[in-house]
């Protein structure tokens, strides 16, 4: 149960950061070609029940996306020239530090039998293990370039036992949807098959491949496909539910393909015999509305990972393979309260635990023999995230993981079952002269409610009221803010920038119920949480809203734009990417492919007056008014499947408008319109920019943008 298995990060490898996306009004699929009036065609579209919705969801119907566009592609043409010095600048500083620190996990790479497979520059290779790490001698066995979709990412690579077939995904940066390539690996590398629109792939025997398949960000279908002389492929499982996204993995033992059935809050998993892989698939227990789980495999004995039980924090159980019902689960392992388990592994008879509790990260090494932790390691003070690597085979007496930080390249750790030894090694050493303190806050909510904030600086580093502060933030799904290392935060470091994480409810970071007390009917929680942290760190002396940016992405949007909304004054600046910035339209368009799944997060407004006015209570695009607005740059990716450019130009031409709005009234001496900025990127998918040099180009605009609106830059570059 790594990296891949795990059910707690599964959702992050679809959402990735979420289920974002912005829509078209509730109308907008028929007013394309039919008039309004008519009340029959809503009901047509949306069934038998149909509310009294607001009449401000109607402003739209006479909308022009193409004319919007075009006017801010002339703005965006107009303006953007006043931050280009700067952006060159700190683009050159950033080519130079990411050069100096490109420092990643190897992922990648994969170590069976005699060989270790490896990707490198987009291509697959692979050399015997006694030649590592020297790759000189390495053999290429796929390069994507041959098959017509170049510039695509390696996603994924699994070997079929006794090494007799290699099946690598690889995807674009304009889409979600991957393509598998089988090859074969006797004699010549040989291409078998390609397999279009894959989501996740495992081989059952040495030539049956397991895969599901994705299309319009839905995955639904499962198949084999036998690549034996008798050449065949079955569909083995289909979905039913438009909530649930399915996936396959492989057990660590070998014995099972689990497929694995997740909604947002409820999950079923199907076992499927690796010695029998067309026999029937097995349910291990029917889908509990609530109850979350996901299985493990190891001497005859099923581990689930769940939330089922009295607390909803996840624990270990465990059955017998012949009843696997859940009367018959028994508790051998429970996550303490506000504690979260972020991924697990097995390995001979022990488990190995990674676990965020109190924002601290801790690695527990847990006996499936005596049922019980037999050691714990508290990680040091400034890890913030794991980064897993690929772990070995399940006989390994030794774990590989590294532990990061946003200001902190990875650090090694390798933990040995052999004399119970935890070794950390760091690769890469950050000067004195960019060394970062470290600080964990609490800030006071709703609710007497203490929600933690991490916060870096630089060291020795003095009046820090009159230091630029960038405030991140996420708050969704259950997922944890991205706490791991970025290159360019560095450079803000060096420039004497405070970063402020604020770990809000509705993300994951205090366990399960961190994320329940900030979804749903509970999404208020968030937008108070986040107010809450940049009070409490300007009143603590850390800078002041004159030099104060809050930075978001995808569903963070949410929150970021709803603080802009209710509480303008704290903020100078805010730098979005790909925002969810319309919840309720989103919500109220049920032929979106993700916003029947979406309602486990929001609600659904559709059917349900209670979350119809909620929703619009904090809902960043309806709640926008005249009044005084930070300034803003939002960057959206042309062919973003989850957050459409639609939706964004509404946002921006609403915000706009209110601007002016506010501007022709009498205001106070001194008033400043802010500067609104879109960047349509024409390239790129969801967060995802279409190359490295784009993703460099847009870090150095944002931050461009930034410099200048805090006053930080002139005409000459930044420090």
């Amino acid at each position: 149960m790594n990296a891949r298995a795990s059910l707690l990060l599964r959702a992050s490898l679809r959402i990735n950061v979420t289920r974002s996306r912005q829509l078209a009004k509730h109308f907008t699929v028929i007013a394309s070609q039919m008039c309004l009036n008519e009340p029959q065609l809503i009901v047509k579209c949306f069934g038998n029940k149909q509310l009294a919705l607001p009449r401000k969801l109607m402003i739209g119907r006479f909308f022009s996306s193409k004319d919007v566009l075009k006017s801010e592609r002339a703005h965006w043409k107009k303006v953007s020239v006043k931050y280009t010095d700067v952006a060159a600048k700190l683009r050159q500083r950033l080519d130079y530090i990411y050069e100096t620190y490109s420092f990643s996990p190897d992922t990648s790479k994969v170590r069976l039998g005699d060989f270790v497979y490896f990707e490198e520059d987009g291509c697959i290779f692979r050399l015997p293990s006694k030649n590592v790490p020297g790759q000189e001698n390495a053999e290429l066995l796929l390069c994507p370039e041959g098959l017509c979709f170049p510039n695509a990412t390696v996603q994924r690579i699994r070997i079929s036992p006794n090494e007799k077939y290699l099946a690598a995904s690889f995807r674009s940066s304009t889409c979600e949807e991957s393509t598998c390539v089988v090859v074969k690996l006797e004699k010549l590398p040989e291409v078998q098959c390609v397999i279009p629109d894959v989501f996740s792939f495992e081989w059952a025997t040495a030539d049956v491949l397991c895969y599901t398949t994705q299309k319009n960000l839905q995955c639904r279908h499962v198949f084999l496909s036998d690549f034996s002389k008798e050449k065949y492929t079955k569909i083995v499982y289909t979905e039913q539910d438009p909530r649930f996204f399915v996936d396959v993995y492989r057990t660590k033992d070998k014995h099972f393909l689990t497929i694995n059935c997740n909604s947002k809050s409820t999950s079923e998993v199907w076992l499927v015999d690796c010695s029998c892989p067309f026999d029937p698939p097995i349910l291990v227990q029917q889908r509990i509305p609530g109850v979350i789980y996901h299985v493990e495999h190891k001497n005859e004995k099923l581990y689930i990972l769940t939330t089922w039980g009295e607390s909803t924090q996840y624990k270990l159980m465990k059955t017998s393979i012949g009843s696997c019902g859940i009367q018959n689960w028994q508790l051998i392992y429970e996550v303490k309260e506000k504690a979260k388990l972020v991924d697990m592994d097995m390995a001979g008879d022990h488990c190995a635990l990674f676990l965020k509790c109190c924002n601290y990260l801790y690695f527990d090494v847990f006996s499936l023999v005596t049922e019980s932790v037999v050691q714990s390691f508290k990680l040091p003070f400034w890890a913030s995230a794991f980064e897993l690597e690929s772990q070995p085979e399940d006989s390994s007496s030794t774990w590989h993981f590294q532990v990061t930080s946003p200001v902190q390249p990875p650090v090694e750790c390798v933990y040995s079952l052999a004399d119970s030894s935890l070794c950390m090694h760091t690769k890469q050493h950050v000067p004195n002269t960019l060394k970062c303190v470290t600080i964990r806050l609490q800030a006071r909510s709703k609710g007497d409610t203490f929600v933690p904030v991490t916060v870096f600086h630089k060291a020795h580093c003095k009046a820090l009221h009159r230091k630029p502060l960038l405030v991140h933030v996420y708050g969704a799904y259950g997922i944890d803010l991205n706490m791991s290392f970025k290159a360019e935060n560095l450079m803000l470091i060096e420039d004497g920038w405070i970063l402020a994480y604020c770990h809000v409810r509705g993300g994951g970071e205090l366990g399960h119920s961190w994320h329940e007390d900030g979804h749903l009917d509970n999404k208020l929680n968030g937008v108070e949480d986040l107010k809450a942290c940049v009070m409490h760190l300007h009143e603590l002396g850390y800078s002041n809203p004159s030099y104060t940016a809050l930075t978001a992405a995808s569903a963070g949007g949410v929150l970021a734009g709803a603080l802009c909304n209710s509480s303008p004054e704290l903020i100078k600046a805010v730098s979005l990417k790909a925002p969810f910035l319309d919840v309720l339209n989103t919500m109220l368009d049920p032929l979106l492919p993700l916003t029947v799944e979406e309602q486990e997060e929001w609600g659904n407004p559709l059917t349900d007056e209670k979350y119809l006015d909620y929703i619009e209570s904090y809902c960043p695009y309806q709640n926008i008014k005249p009044q005084h607005y930070p300034s803003m740059i939002i960057t959206a990716y042309e062919k973003d499947q989850r957050v459409p450019l639609m939706g964004l130009l509404r946002y921006i031409h609403r915000l706009r408008k209110n601007v002016i709005d506010y501007s022709c009234n009498p205001i106070k001496e001194g008033y400043q319109t802010p500067n609104l900025i879109f960047d349509v990127s024409p390239g790129g998918s969801h967060c995802n920019p279409a190359s490295w040099e784009d993703s460099l180009n847009e870090i150095a605009r944002h931050f461009a943008f930034l410099y200048k609106e805090l006053g930080l830059a002139k005409e000459d570059s930044p420090k």
